[in-house]
């Protein structure tokens, strides 16, 4: 009974870490993409953002949608890839690259 216990909590905490470090995604080091000069360009982190490449993704259409247009509407969302890696990103994503950029380029 002891070591089924143990096994139990060993199990638990493994699966509890895991969960914590899925939520945390790693900022991604693009300074081989954006050179030292080039980052010198951007007056701010909002300039950053609106000259990071755009992806555009589709979304499921809310009901309102359906029910103004039909069940044959189709919905998209453009927004910044800030770290580059073909998805788009969200505010404190691109802020974090910025600001990692920042910390390497501004020594």
């Amino acid at each position: 009974m002891k070591y089924f216990i143990l096994i139990l909590l060993v199990t638990n905490s493994m699966f509890i870490s895991f969960a914590l470090s899925a939520k945390t995604p790693a900022v991604q080091d693009i300074s081989h993409l954006i050179s030292k000069e080039e980052f010198s360009r951007y007056k701010d982190v909002a300039d950053f953002i609106e000259q990071s490449p755009q992806v555009t993704i589709t979304v499921m259409p809310s009901k309102e949608d359906v029910d103004k247009y039909g069940q044959k509407v189709a919905k998209s969302l453009t927004g910044s890839d800030c770290d580059r890696d073909g998805k788009m990103d969200d505010n404190p994503t691109c802020n974090a690259v910025f600001y990692k950029l920042w910390l390497k380029y501004a020594r």
